[in-house]
C-alpha cells in the first residue's frame, strides 16, 4: 500500500510557509518604497514645479524593464560557483516552462512536440495588460485637475472592491462574507480618510504622482472618469493574476521569478511603445516636454526607481496571494504616508485620519485572516482526497490477494 498523504502534506505546508513568507517580506517592500515614492512625487510637482503627469507615468512604468536584469543579477550572484551557460540554460529554462504554466494554467509544463512557444502568448498578454494598466493610470492624471482630492481618493481606492468583483467570475473565487466584510470595512476606512474632518486633502497619487487639484464645475465628469480608472484598475489586477500569474500550486520561487519577469516585460513595451503620446501632447500644448534639471532630475530618478521596486514588489505580491489581498494591503500606504507627514511636517494627525487608518488595518488584517483559513479549507480537502485515493489503493490491493 502507498501512503502519499503525510509527505504530500507536509511539502505543502512548507511550501506554503515559504510563499507566505515571502509574500510578507514583498509587502513590507511595498510599503515602504511606495511612502518615499509618493512623498518624493509629491515635492517634486508641489515644491519643485515639475508638473509633467504622462512624462512621469512613462518614465515611472518604463523603469519596469530593469526588473528581470536586476533579478538576473541576483540570481547569478546566489548561483556564481556554477559555469554562465550551465546558469543561463537552467533560467531560460525556468521562465519557457513557467510561461507555459501560464498560458496552460497547468502545473506539468507539455514536453516535446506539444510543447508550443509561450512567447506570442506573452507578447500578446503584455499588451493587453499594459493597455489596462497604462488607462488606468491615465484617469488618475485626467482627473486630479478636475475633481477634489477627496473625490480622488476614495474613489480610486475603491479598487479594492472591484477587484474583489472581478475575482469572483474571472478567477472562480469563492464569494465569502469575511471577505466581502473586510474589503467594506476597506472602502470605509478610506471614505472615513477622505471625508472625515471636512478638509480637503492631498491624496497618495496613483503611481506615485499627487497633483494640485482645482474643483469647479467639471467635478462630476473628473468623478466620472475616475470611476472608470477604478474600474479598471481592480481589471487590471485581476487580468494579470488570470493571464500572467501560474496556477496555484506553483512554487514560491518560480512566482517571484516570473512575476519580475513579466513586470519587465511591461516595462519594455511601455518603453517602446508608450513614448508616442509624449511629442503630441507636445505638439498640442496639453503638456510641455521639458527635461527635468538639477535637484528635480535626481529627486525624479529616485522617485521613479522607487516605483519599479513598488511595483515589482506589487506583482510577486499578487502572485504569490491575491488581487483582493494585494489591493487591500496597498491602501495601508494612505495611513502610512498620513504618519509619514505628521513627522515631516509637524501636522497631527486628524481623528477622521486616525480611525480611518486603523479601519483599514483592521481590514486588512481579517482578510488576512479569512485568506489563511480559507487556505486551511483547501488542505483539509486536499487530504481528504489524499486518503479517499489511498482506501481505493488499498481495495484493490486487497482484491488482488484474493
Amino acid at each position: 500500500m502507498r501512503s502519499r498523504s503525510p509527505t504530500t502534506s507536509a511539502t505543502r505546508l512548507v511550501d506554503a510557509k515559504k510563499k507566505y513568507t515571502l509574500a510578507a517580506f514583498f509587502l513590507c517592500v511595498s510599503l515602504v518604497s511606495f511612502t518615499v515614492q509618493t512623498e518624493l512625487a509629491a515635492y517634486i510637482q508641489h515644491e519643485l514645479g515639475w508638473n509633467k503627469a504622462y512624462c512621469m507615468l512613462y518614465l515611472t512604468h518604463s523603469s519596469w524593464i530593469f526588473l528581470w536584469p536586476l533579478q538576473l543579477a541576483f540570481l547569478r550572484l546566489r548561483a556564481r560557483d556554477r559555469p554562465w551557460a550551465q546558469f543561463w540554460r537552467r533560467h531560460v529554462w525556468l521562465v519557457r516552462t513557467t510561461a507555459q504554466m501560464v498560458q496552460r494554467q497547468e502545473l506539468d509544463p507539455p514536453r516535446g512536440h506539444a510543447a508550443a512557444s509561450p512567447w506570442a502568448y506573452l507578447a500578446r498578454t503584455t499588451a493587453f495588460v499594459t493597455a489596462s494598466l497604462t488607462v488606468a493610470g491615465l484617469s488618475w492624471y485626467l482627473a486630479v485637475s478636475m475633481t477634489t482630492p477627496s473625490d480622488l481618493t476614495a474613489i480610486y481606492n475603491c479598487s479594492a472592491f472591484f477587484a474583489y468583483a472581478f475575482s469572483v467570475p474571472l478567477l472562480k473565487e469563492r464569494l465569502r462574507a469575511d471577505k466581502s466584510f473586510a474589503v467594506a470595512v476597506a472602502i470605509v476606512g478610506v471614505l472615513v480618510v477622505a471625508y472625515g474632518d471636512g478638509k480637503e486633502h492631498t491624496p497618495p497619487a496613483g503611481d506615485g504622482a499627487a497633483a494640485k487639484v482645482l474643483s469647479g464645475s467639471s467635478r462630476l465628469w473628473g468623478n466620472l472618469i475616475i470611476g472608470a480608472g477604478s474600474v479598471l484598475y481592480g481589471l487590471y489586477e485581476v487580468l494579470y493574476k488570470r493571464l500572467a500569474c501560474p496556477p496555484e500550486g506553483t512554487s514560491a520561487g518560480r512566482g517571484v521569478v516570473f512575476a519580475n519577469t513579466f513586470g519587465s516585460l511591461i516595462g519594455g513595451f511601455t518603453f517602446l511603445v508608450l513614448w508616442i503620446p509624449l511629442p503630441v501632447l507636445h505638439v498640442l500644448g496639453w503638456e510641455t516636454f521639458e527635461p527635468p534639471t538639477g535637484q528635480t532630475a535626481w529627486l525624479l530618478f529616485i522617485s521613479v526607481v522607487m516605483n519599479m521596486v513598488f511595483s515589482g514588489s506589487f506583482l510577486v505580491l499578487i502572485s504569490l496571494t491575491s488581487p483582493v489581498l494585494s489591493s487591500v494591503a496597498a491602501l495601508l500606504t494612505i495611513f502610512i504616508v498620513a504618519v509619514v507627514d505628521w513627522f515631516r511636517t509637524g501636522q497631527p494627525l486628524s481623528a477622521a485620519a486616525l480611525l480611518g487608518g486603523l479601519l483599514i488595518i483592521a481590514a486588512f488584517g481579517m482578510l488576512s485572516w479569512s485568506t489563511w483559513r480559507e487556505m486551511a479549507e483547501d488542505e483539509r480537502r486536499r487530504r481528504q482526497v489524499d486518503l479517499s485515493g489511498d482506501d481505493e489503493d488499498g481495495d484493490d490491493s486487497d482484491k488482488g490477494d484474493d
